[in-house]
């Protein structure tokens, strides 16, 4: 890195900036992690195994292009707006028009081929191409924006309320507008309206990609490519997955992930199938936001306090000791499913405010070991490994709605796929968060004390050095 050059400080115009940022890429990431498995099964009827197969097929096609965009980001000589911020603006039509394409009702009557065919190229075309070519910059810019670990740490917490506010958004409004009751007290589809909202999602999606561009910095400019130096994909590779922080990471994000897109996706059939209360869904959706949302100011603080890894630990196993009760306790109770659950997101909402953060210390703890920065690379194996926690998410969730006998010809399940239904949303999840418990306390290494030698050692080389890289030198 060069030195930074004076310039606007970082204050709340680069936290709200980056925020929004977030809900460009949530609107359509969160509208496909919690409806598009419904969508596909109850608007175009098409199995949920070859749903979940589709989602799992498409993580091979991410992992050339995630790892290739991370690469072309790295490479990519700085413009005058930045090295990362012109992504924002170059891709946010795309991976809008992308998205609206996916839900498009109008397909139900058309032959089941046609029905598959076009799922799988609208849905290739969004997550595997133009969301990776968005989301990987936009998760790098965070590295540049500031270098200091605390308004990192922020950059992280704004984007998680991001995420919060959301899910909100589409967890309450979502259910009210899609669904209708019938004359039997049962959960009904509106295909159409699924179609609307996508528009509207798509509109706001890049609005709020506009807005991040225009309203952050990029402060810590980054060295000139080398083009004498040549790392290979698989020398890049090789070392990403040497790193036992990455590693680490990249374990537990697939985990969390998983469980958490899981337990949306399925909600979505539990509350309607098995508590017959499609409200459910909408007050499930704030109750879990509240404890992020609370709990955000105090972010920064505990991980001062406490460090990251200390945090992602004692949440994920509030995450699944909640699951496991309500596992054990098969309650009929709306209210007693939500407040147990709301234990969980007590726990691991903090986790999900500062994870963000956890990628920029591992970014600097790459640097310390190689000397080289590797913002781009090292964000694209992240993105991946969140891929791949979507896709098992989608898997498992299509597969095991198969596996307790979810016909997706029919609107109305019987009571036993109901009952199935409430066992795949509370055990999977349980088991899930109890692995990435597991996976923060003995395999991933950037505890409090190694994070901040980390911080430290990266202060005295740019000063030692000017800001410059062994490669400049």
């Amino acid at each position: 890195m060069t030195s930074s050059q004076k310039m606007r400080p970082f204050g709340w115009r680069d936290k709200i900036g980056y925020m929004l940022g977030n809900f460009g890429n949530d609107f359509t990431f969160s509208f496909a992690s919690i409806f598009l498995l419904v969508f596909y099964t109850k608007v175009l009827g098409i199995s949920s195994a070859l749903v979940g197969t589709m989602f799992l097929l498409a993580r091979f096609v991410d992992a050339v292009t995630d790892i290739t965009m991370g690469r072309i980001v790295d490479r990519m000589h700085p413009a005058r707006d930045g090295k990362f911020k012109p992504w924002l603006r170059r891709m946010c039509g795309p991976v809008a028009i992308a998205s609206f394409l996916m839900y498009q009702s109008s397909l139900a009557d058309a032959p089941m081929t046609l029905r598959v065919v076009y799922m799988f190229i609208t849905y290739l075309l969004w997550s595997s191409i133009f969301y990776t070519a968005i989301n990987i910059p936009y998760g790098s810019m965070a590295s540049v924006i500031s270098p200091e670990a605390d308004e990192r740490a922020a950059l992280s917490t704004f984007r998680s309320v991001a995420s919060a506010f959301v899910n909100i958004i589409i967890g309450v409004g979502v259910p009210l507008v899609v669904y209708k009751t019938d004359a039997f007290g049962n959960q009904i589809v509106i295909g159409s309206r699924f179609t609307l909202l996508a528009g509207i999602f798509a509109i706001l999606t890049i609005v709020c990609y506009l807005a991040c561009y225009f309203l952050t910095t990029e402060r810590v400019k980054t060295a000139e490519p080398q083009r004498h130096i040549k790392t290979s994909l698989g020398e890049t590779v090789k070392t990403l997955i040497t790193s036992r922080a990455l590693l680490g990471i990249i374990f537990a994000s697939i985990g969390i992930l998983a469980a958490q897109l899981l337990s949306q996706s399925i909600n979505q059939y539990l509350f309607i199938d098995y508590f017959k209360d499609r409200n459910g869904i909408a007050i499930m959706s704030v109750v879990s936001m509240i404890p992020s949302l609370a709990l955000a100011p105090l972010a920064v603080p505990l991980v001062r306090r406490f460090g990251k890894k200390e945090l992602g630990v004692f949440g994920s196993f509030c995450g699944a000791l909640a699951c496991f009760v309500l596992f054990f306790l098969k309650t009929r109770s709306v209210w007693t499913y939500i407040i147990i659950n709301l234990f969980g997101f007590l726990g691991f909402g903090i986790f999900n405010l500062i994870m963000w953060a956890i990628i920029t210390d591992i970014i600097d703890d790459r640097e310390v070991k190689s000397g080289r920065r590797e913002d781009g690379t090292v964000y694209a194996v992240y993105s991946f490994a969140r891929k791949v926690g979507q896709a098992i998410a989608g898997g498992l969730g299509g597969w095991a709605l198969g596996w307790v006998g979810f016909d997706s010809s029919v609107q109305v399940q019987t009571a036993k796929v109901a009952n199935g239904i409430y066992t795949v949303a509370t055990l999977i999840p349980a088991i899930l968060y109890l692995f990435v418990a597991l996976v923060l306390a003995f395999i991933y290494p950037l505890n409090k004390k190694r994070v901040n030698e980390n911080i430290e050692l990266l202060k005295s080389k740019n000063q030692n050095t000017g800001g410059k890289t062994e490669a400049d030198a």
